[in-house]
């Protein structure tokens, strides 16, 4: 059930943005392939949980209508002054951007500026609705409190849209969707709209809307050669989980429902521009529009639409926290738990500009990609921890974009992820710790580690991206396909500093690194203790294929282990590994190298 929500001047709330460059229905999720049990997988379901703090608020009439009165705002001379943000330990000039100015302009007293919302859920809304009226303002939450949402906007939202520069600060606060409330994310920044959370839980948010069926492999394949060969011969599941559930393996691989297609959302105002369309179709191979008007609209002998500038979210993206295009959130000190997408980001979807510090990102789901965080803006990951998260496609703990699943896909933005743990996330396809598609990603002094990828890239995954690992460990990690710490393809480049690719695992190929037609550097680095385990499992250490090249500095390859040989580096024809001389490839079994210049076998 949908209930509109009204400002105070009676106009209709600000919605996000109509115009999809995919669409991204989902509400159950069949024909999932499988290759061993995965039963690490399960727990994907919503969870209603019971809070841990020692207040509930107010419970929320059961009306269809929120209405909201003209007293208690918040002062017409209400700003935010969200201080100084802590733990913002930088290197390098990338993130200058992220500088904050608010605190520095003190107009006002901080009484002026900061407004008391007592625990009661409708004074929440009230207050925030004032806050965006009222050209923003801190509010402090109730310590202790539980604001349990019953009840949400005609475009899915549990809390008005942040249209302002608004903080919204805690002590033991959550915030969260009630287990037998409609389905609906709880904070979304619009345009120009600036969130600053902190202390606060996030909890229970949840976009799950419509069935379809989704094959992550096929989603996969073109991807990658070695995914289509090793997915060929994998069991996979036929039958169809419950919302939210991961299905057991089955005996056949199922066929992929190319004729599913999603089901219109409702019409929102803030519409992109037509010539701000989806990318040319010579880009991408061909796929068959999912939405019906906006083909007929185009006339047939219309030539490649424009570029968009940045991306779109769609309507079921982001079950916790949803950063629209020019929006902001800082969330700091804070916690994102338990929510459920039934697109992309299940914690956070960001596609505006989006920092987390100190910051627990746990529990999540998404049905599509990004369990815990989906990024396709700027992203800051600072001292914080992503862990614990599902996602069906890619990305279980951090998606950077997304593989095209009807029309198209979607670029990713720029991430780095700076002092932080990337930990015990799964995914059926690519990418169980961390995945880039089309995007730029840095993972500075962060530990990716007990991940699990089903098809490719237990630790971390690219495709058609930039990658950098410095001073980073990836560790614990497993696939049953390729590339159990760390799997680069798609004509991708990587380079891995003064980092440790170590016990990871694979099935296939390439259980420490896998890379395919690209280019990675390893420099004063280590690969040791990699095990690839599967009956035609090559290469514990390093597997390098389709014309892929693969450069070694300083770097120890070692103790690594395959059932068949090399337990090393796998070379195919046609690629190229280079060794300097303080490179060192030893002790690994059965043997060391195959087809590696100056690589004792």
């Amino acid at each position: 059930m949908s209930n509109d929500v009204t400002s105070t001047d009676g106009g209709a709330s600000t919605a996000p943005p109509t115009r999809r460059r995919r669409a991204l229905w989902v509400a159950g999720v069949a024909g999932l392939t499988g290759v061993v049990g995965l039963a690490a997988l399960g727990g994907l379901a919503a969870r209603d949980d019971k809070p841990n703090s020692n207040q509930v608020s107010d419970a929320q009439p059961s009306t269809n209508r929120q209405n909201v009165s003209d007293d208690g705002g918040a002062g017409d001379n209400a700003k935010e002054n969200s201080g100084q943000d802590p733990g913002d330990e930088w290197s390098g000039g990338d993130w200058s951007g992220f500088d904050d100015a608010s605190g520095k302009d003190d107009k006002h007293d901080a009484k002026d500026r900061t407004k008391q919302v007592p625990c009661d859920t409708d004074k929440l809304i009230q207050a925030i609705t004032f806050a965006n009226n009222k050209h923003g303002g801190v509010l402090e939450l109730a310590k202790g409190c539980t604001y349990n949402l019953t009840r949400n906007d005609y475009y899915g939202n549990g809390l008005p849209i942040i249209t302002e520069r608004i903080t919204l600060k805690g002590e033991h606060t959550t915030i969260g969707r009630d287990a037998t409330a409609d389905h609906f994310r709880i904070l979304n920044v619009g345009p120009g709209g600036h969130l600053t959370l902190k202390g606060l839980s996030i909890k229970g948010g949840q976009t799950l809307q419509r069935a379809m069926t989704m094959d992550p492999a096929a989603v996969w394949a073109p991807y990658s050669p070695s995914v289509r060969t090793t997915s060929a011969a994998k069991p996979a599941t036929t039958a169809t989980p419950k919302p939210g559930a991961v299905a057991e393996p089955a005996a056949t691989k199922p066929t992929v429902a190319k004729s599913a297609a999603p089901a219109a959302k409702p019409a929102a105002p803030a519409a992109k521009p037509a010539a701000a369309a989806a990318k040319p179709a010579a880009a991408k191979p061909a796929a068959a529009s999912s939405d019906p008007a906006a083909a007929a609209a185009k006339p047939a002998t219309a030539g490649p639409a424009a570029v968009p500038l940045v991306e779109e979210p769609g309507f079921n993206d982001g079950a916790g926290v949803l950063v629209q295009p020019g929006g902001r959130a800082d969330i700091l000190d804070s916690e994102l738990l338990y929510n459920q997408s039934g697109g992309n980001g299940g914690g956070l979807a960001n596609f505006g500009t989006a920092r987390l510090i100190k910051t627990t990102v746990a529990h999540n789901t998404a049905f599509f990609f990004g369990g815990g965080v989906f990024n396709a803006g700027v992203l800051e990951v600072n001292e914080s921890k992503i862990k614990d998260n599902n996602a069906i496609i890619g990305g279980g703990g951090i998606a950077n974009g997304a593989a095209r699943i009807f029309t198209d896909d979607v670029d990713g933005g720029s991430v780095w992820v700076y002092k932080s743990e990337v930990a015990n996330n799964r995914t059926l396809g690519f990418g169980g710790g961390v995945l880039d598609v089309e995007g730029t990603t840095t993972l500075h002094e962060t530990k990716v580690s007990d991940n699990t990828a089903l098809l490719a890239g237990g630790g971390v995954a690219v495709a058609d991206s930039q990658l950098t690992l410095k001073h980073a460990t990836v560790a614990g990690n497993s696939t049953a396909g390729v590339g159990g710490g760390l799997a680069v393809a798609f004509d991708s480049a990587a380079t891995v500093e003064n980092s440790w690719i170590k016990d990871n695992t694979a099935g296939f190929f390439g259980a420490g690194l896998f890379n395919e037609d690209s280019v990675t550097t390893l420099r004063d680095s280590e690969v040791v203790g990699n095990r690839a385990v599967g009956p035609f499992a090559r290469a514990g250490g390093i597997f390098n294929t389709d014309r892929g090249e693969v450069t070694l500095h300083r770097t120890k390859v070692a103790h690594n282990f395959a059932t068949l040989p090399p337990g090393g580096i796998f070379n195919n024809l046609g690629s190229t590994v280079t060794l300097d001389d303080k490179s060192a490839v030893t002790a690994n079994r059965p043997t060391n190298c195959f087809n590696v210049p100056d690589c004792f076998a």
